[in-house]
């Protein structure tokens, strides 16, 4: 779009006509000798569409092609947060157009809850989660199913070995998907699962050192697997029957064997969540970026395990793989939210998906946060 700017300068008295190519605004501030001070664009306001439906507990994946990004979310559950409320529908966010599309539902004779997605190979793998009952049960499911984006099929994969929900999904050389921990029918384990997508085979890393966990949040970074906090059961025969738990963790995957983990411990990251954060990795940024979530595991309801109601956090953090420290990025950020199964990094921030607000309120809210860099801790 093409603007034609007049500036009044000072001690000239013929307007310069300056034409100037530009996409946003131009701003003009008065100076105190009465002329103006070219203050430069201003930034435009990136905003998407809400999802189509309110949605929390939904698997949110970032898929890149040919410079385009569409951010998907998966399945999740709608503001009733029971059994009959969960859904199995795919939606597709265009960044460019910022419009969503209703895409082909998930296979399956119902919906799920907890599950993960991530890209690789020009396809979107969803992994795992619940499938809740009316009677106020669920069950772990071994699903594998794989999306292609440019003929909106399914496909299956290969079930998973130990069935896992709430479980962090992660990429290694665009191919081997790593399953991280997670919550089973029966225990939280510590298994690290390979998902070979190429070759629709399973194979097993070194577990994890530290407390079996789900709901915990995280990401594979280039040979770089972090993750953090969780819910573990608790080790008191008093209730609740789970407990946050705080451990970091960062995993090396190794040159000559990627099925070889060497697992070190990190302190603690900013902020007080603990449980159901949105993560998701910027390889631009080499940073992996988390937000929201809760300091209280909760059930579907939002109702915490101790009877306490969860609300989520304000805080926006980083773990910096160039100096190997956490961050903040926002002790303040807008419309926190919790109940997240990972958040898209744009040029234009970080996305995050649906959730649940203050007041456990199920939405359908598509936030941008900005990701200036923060604080080192």
């Amino acid at each position: 779009m093409k603007r034609i700017c007049i500036f009044l300068l000072p001690g000239v008295f013929r307007p310069i006509a300056l034409l100037l190519i530009v996409l946003p605004p131009i701003i003009l501030l008065p100076n105190s000798s009465g002329g103006w001070l070219f203050a430069g664009a201003a930034p435009e306001v990136l905003k998407f569409d809400s999802l189509p439906a309110q949605l929390t507990n939904n698997a949110v994946a970032e898929y890149k092609r040919h410079g385009s990004v569409q951010i998907f979310s998966f399945m999740g559950i709608g503001p009733k947060k029971i059994w009959d409320a969960v859904s199995n529908a795919t939606y597709s966010l265009d960044t460019e157009s910022e419009k969503w599309t209703v895409l082909r539902p998930v296979p399956g004779t119902a919906g799920r809850i907890a599950a993960v997605a991530v890209a690789a190979r020009d396809h979107v793998f969803l992994f795992g989660g619940y499938v809740l009952d009316a009677q106020g049960g669920g069950m772990t499911v071994p699903d594998v199913n794989v999306y292609h984006p440019l003929t909106d099929h399914w496909l299956r994969g290969a079930d998973i070995p130990r069935p896992v929900g709430d479980t962090v999904a992660g990429v290694y050389l665009n191919r081997y998907i790593y399953l991280i921990a997670g919550r089973s029918n029966t225990e939280m384990v510590n298994a690290v699962q390979i998902y070979d997508s190429e070759k629709n085979r399973w194979l097993q890393a070194t577990p994890i050192p530290g407390t079996p966990v789900f709901g915990h949040a995280g990401a594979v970074l280039g040979d770089t697997i972090i993750y953090v906090d969780g819910a573990a059961k608790n080790p008191s025969a008093d209730k609740p029957k789970f407990i946050s738990s705080d451990e970091c963790w960062m995993g090396k995957i190794g040159s000559k064997d990627f099925k070889q983990i060497h697992w070190s411990k990190l302190p603690n990251h900013p902020g007080t969540a603990r449980y159901r954060i949105a993560a998701g990795a910027s390889e631009k940024d080499e940073r992996i970026y988390f937000s929201g979530g809760s300091d209280n595991p909760y059930l579907v309801s939002g109702i915490g395990y101790d009877g306490n109601a969860a609300e989520p956090s304000a805080v926006t953090f980083a773990f910096n793989l160039r100096t190997g420290k956490w961050e903040t990025v926002n002790e303040n950020t807008p419309n926190p939210s919790m109940d997240h199964h990972g958040l898209a990094v744009i040029p234009e921030g970080l996305v995050v998906a649906g959730g649940m607000e203050k007041g456990q309120q199920v939405t359908a809210r598509v936030s941008i946060l900005l990701r200036a860099a923060g604080k080192a801790k």
